[in-house]
């Protein structure tokens, strides 16, 4: 039973009807991951469709030009910082009540490895919000480990994805890339799932305040 939510309407209605299709209990509502407005609509929705809320995977996520930090306008931070800090934030404050009322929960919160580490090719912007994420997870994690909510963060590397280096088109940067990763390949998607699904699941029990990285060896160097 899986509620979903993103700004793009048609794409999420795609993806919930293809979900029932094969059987599985979900529905999908516009979020917009910057407004505590949509995030209360989206949470009461949840209640009401399930009954109570037990995991939360704040994965919106956006960035700009990989441009350097001396011509980084206002706007351009601002707008990536909302998005993908602000709204782990929201996304967090949001369902804790529900969670403690439950008796515990999960949250699982997708950073990246440049959560992690640096990288003088990705904006800066990007990489600072991707921090921002993994400190706020464990001040989550310590702040409410004794209501039983967990909090732990997850940090991809490089994602054949829509939005990816692949897609884009530009085989120049995917061939850079590619070189800073000792596996040689990019992830599938589904990779990063697991891990994702991992955490939110009782599997994980014992974790939280913790990163798991799954970046193809990305940061090991």
């Amino acid at each position: 039973m899986v509620i979903i939510g993103d700004i793009l309407e048609k794409e999420g209605m795609t993806l919930q009807n293809e979900l029932r299709s094969n059987g599985k209990s979900c529905q999908f509502t516009k979020l917009d991951v910057t407004k505590s407005s949509d995030w209360e609509k989206t949470v009461n929705l949840a209640i009401s469709s399930f009954g109570k809320l037990d995991i939360l995977v704040n994965n919106a996520g956006i960035s700009n030009s990989q441009e350097p930090i001396e011509v980084t306008v206002e706007d351009s931070w601002d707008k990536v910082m909302s998005v993908n800090a602000k709204g782990v934030f929201l996304g967090t404050r949001a369902v804790i009540p529900y969670m403690r009322k439950n008796g515990g929960g999960s949250i699982v919160n997708v950073s990246s490895q440049f959560g992690l580490v640096g990288f003088e090719f990705e904006n800066s912007a990007y990489q600072a919000s991707k921090g921002a994420i993994r400190i706020f997870t464990k001040v989550t994690a310590l702040q409410y480990a004794k209501d039983r909510i967990r909090a732990n963060s997850l940090h991809p590397g490089p994602v054949d994805t829509p939005a990816g280096v692949v897609a884009s088109g530009n085989s120049d940067r995917l061939a850079f890339v590619l070189s800073k990763v000792p596996l040689g390949r990019i992830a599938n998607p589904l990779e990063i799932a697991y891990g994702a699904l991992f955490l939110a699941s009782d599997e994980s029990s014992f974790m939280t305040g913790a990163e798991l990285v799954i970046d193809g060896g990305w940061t090991a160097q």
